[in-house]
């Protein structure tokens, strides 16, 4: 057992996920600054005088796409990190926190996936329910 009496397989779990789900987030960005270079459209004027036939236009449909996809990537993966670390001190099982961390991790990959080609996201609603169960499962322990 290691600090809180979590089991050092339950933190290595939750190291794991949890660092692919920061660098994830950390990384959209990379997406719509491709976005905003390939379509030479910037936000601001003077982004926009660094490149040669560029504009600022703050309404580009592929550049509000992956910013898009940016934000809702903030609102479910803060969440997690916060739920899946007080989740961990609960006590689950390995094999039940290891399948909400994979399901939810999959279903945010996904989810990226088909934002950015422009289908349905059902995936969204698959890793909200990992953060509700894990939410409900925080509360009903402490309370």
């Amino acid at each position: 057992m290691v600090l809180t009496g979590v089991s050092i397989e339950l933190w290595r779990l939750y190291g794991f996920y949890a660092s692919v789900m920061a660098f994830k987030l950390a990384t959209m960005f990379v997406f719509t600054a491709y976005q905003r270079i390939t379509k030479k459209v910037f936000p601001n004027p003077e982004d926009a005088a660094r490149m040669e036939g560029a504009k600022v236009d703050r309404d580009c449909e592929a550049v509000e796409r992956t910013r898009r996809a940016h934000l809702n990537d903030m609102e479910n993966i803060i969440p997690f990190l916060f739920l899946a670390l007080l989740y961990i001190t609960t006590g689950p099982s390995y094999e039940v926190a290891l399948w909400h961390f994979r399901v939810f991790a999959v279903a945010r990959f996904t989810h990226t996936a088909c934002y950015f080609m422009a289908l349905p996201r059902m995936a969204f609603i698959v890793a909200m329910l990992c953060n509700v169960s894990m939410g409900v499962q925080c509360v009903l322990h402490y309370m």
